[in-house]
């Protein structure tokens, strides 16, 4: 005789056993099976968000500053249509993501009640897998192919639809066991020689890293990789994570997201090697192609729809970042030799001056010239920042215009160490920070957001109160949209900026976070800044820094 259990409490104890510690959430009515369950699951941490937006986004801040699986609910249809923008933005980062919503019982839902609609529908366009449960003894199954499905390369979110009735009701079932699908995968030696012998043969060779470098924890593989070849290295022009160590020798930057400046970056080079997904992932269009004409492509990654997707590689290895340049590199010593060793000598010695630390040095010379600037210069305010931010801290990056030099003053030491926003959907950081610092709560996260982004999703901060997290959140007040009034102004030729002021009135960011329960600060005078920074760096608790920089255009 199997043991009798309710669906409610066999859904918590397999989320458990996937691995999951929190579950994020906004309950409603239909939810409330869930939450009657959670007393017989204290092991089982409920952080609840102010809407559903800022679940998922909180759930998607954990998980990619953690590399786990995570779990998130939200409330029938208008709930999930709420999570809609944040589920968009963790389908673009392949967050590995259960996400659930309560249903109407079967049956009921037939009748078309108050807040009914087609989950599974609504949900599929941005998911791996949806489907509802219309029988508890498929419950198991379901929650074990959702995990698994989830955390399978290309990883991602899934959705399943939990009708009332199904929760409520009791069976003995067999609760099944996890499983995880191991995709390490390396080329055969064969496929190895051919590519090691393309990148011998490649005069002037460059290195673009996108965010399979972090999945698959091969930063220092990357790394080793350009320092071997003495090739020069690029993030791609979508940084949105710690994609390549920042102080190699080999390092130059980020790749600009505009077409003629990449085009015009990789001209000097024979042979564009990218390591993961798109390396030339653009925003807004342009006659101009990205791409030099001529330039060749060899890809590596695991994601077989961004290899080569918008352009043709030489070859293409669909394998695990990680176990393939573990492979390669000794086959490169090898068939390199001293004449390899050497080139690369003469490279680095060549990318020296302009490499990244080359670079910073020049580019803090120049901001510290605005160090008495009122009002506050944003880039100094980027760069006062990064000097008072405790080595070990996470950076959780939504600044927009006002982070544009945030890549190019911190360096990228660890995989979790930096997150920027990906999708271009605003509104992400704030609660993604808290996600972050639910995940590591022995390490300092700096949130650094735009007063336009963090409208989105300011509520995320009573959260972040709730759970007393060491978070600190950095309110860059330019008074508006200034993305969009730059980009009216270069595209348009026009300044008049209808709608993209919050000037009348202003809105006051520190008053916002106390009466969500946060300790705030306002500044606006630059000399104040490096104190109040290193002193909120290093207190306990959420704390939001407003800071009033200067928002021309």
């Amino acid at each position: 005789m199997k043991n009798k259990i309710t669906g409610r409490s066999a859904f918590l104890a397999l989320l458990k056993d996937e691995g999951i510690t929190h579950l994020f959430g906004n309950p409603g009515t239909t939810e409330l099976p869930i939450m009657h369950a959670l007393k017989d699951h204290p092991d089982l941490t409920y952080v609840m968000a102010m809407q559903e937006s800022l679940v998922v986004a909180i759930a998607d801040g954990y998980s990619r500053a953690s590399g786990k699986l995570v779990a998130c609910n939200v409330h029938v249809a208008p709930g999930l249509g709420n999570a809609m923008g944040s589920l968009y933005n963790a389908q673009f980062t392949g967050t590995p993501m259960i996400l659930t919503a309560g249903q109407q019982e079967q049956g009921h839902g037939l009748m078309e009640p108050v807040l009914y609609g087609p989950l599974v529908r609504i949900a599929e366009p941005l998911v791996k897998w949806a489907v509802e449960v219309t029988r508890l003894e498929d419950l198991p199954r379901i929650v074990r192919r959702a995990a698994k499905v989830a955390t399978t390369p290309p990883t991602g979110p899934v959705f399943i639809s939990l009708p009332g009735d199904i929760l409520n009701s009791e069976a003995g079932i067999d609760l099944g066991r996890s499983t995880r699908i191991d995709a390490r995968t390396r080329p055969s030696d064969e496929a190895l020689k051919i590519f090691a012998a393309r990148l011998l043969k490649a005069e002037r060779p460059v290195i673009v890293t996108m965010d399979e470098v972090v999945k698959s924890d091969a930063l220092k593989e990357a790394a080793d990789l350009a320092e071997l070849l003495g090739a020069a290295a690029y993030q791609s022009s979508t940084p949105y994570g710690s994609h390549f160590l920042s102080e190699s020798p080999s390092f130059i930057g980020t790749l600009a997201r505009v077409q003629k400046a990449a085009r015009d970056t990789l001209a000097p080079y024979d042979l564009l090697i990218a390591l993961g997904g798109d390396p030339l992932r653009m925003s807004v269009y342009s006659e101009v192609d990205a791409l030099p004409d001529g330039l060749a492509i060899v890809q590596v990654g695991l994601v077989d729809w961004e290899i080569a997707k918008n352009y043709g590689a030489e070859i293409a290895l669909k394998a695990d970042l990680k176990e393939t340049l573990r492979a390669l590199i000794p086959v490169l010593k090898e068939m390199g030799g001293e004449e390899l060793a050497q080139r690369a000598k003469r490279r680095l010695a060549e990318l020296a001056p302009k490499n990244w630390t080359a670079r910073r040095a020049a580019l803090v010379e120049q901001i510290s010239k605005s160090a008495g600037r009122s009002p506050i210069d944003p880039d100094y305010l980027v760069l006062q920042m990064v000097e008072a931010m405790p080595d070990n801290a996470i950076l959780v990056d939504e600044g927009l215009t006002s982070s544009r030099q945030v890549t190019a003053l911190r360096p990228h030491r660890d995989r979790y160490g930096y997150h920027g926003l990906a999708s271009g959907g605003i509104g992400w950081g704030l609660p993604a920070s808290v996600g972050a610092s639910v995940a590591n709560p022995d390490r300092p996260v700096v949130c650094f957001s735009g007063d336009g982004s963090a409208m989105y999703s300011i509520q995320s901060l009573w959260t972040a109160a709730h759970h007393k997290l060491p978070l600190n959140v950095i309110i860059v007040n330019n008074g508006g949209y200034r993305i969009i009034k730059q980009r009216l102004l270069a595209f348009h030729g026009d300044d008049n900026y209808v709608g993209m002021d919050f000037v009348d009135p202003p809105v006051d960011f520190a008053g916002v976070a106390k009466a969500l329960g946060c300790e705030a600060i306002k500044v606006s005078d630059p000399l104040e800044l490096k104190a109040t920074l290193a002193s909120a760096f290093n207190r306990p608790g959420t704390k939001l820094i407003e800071v009033m920089v200067d928002g021309t255009v």
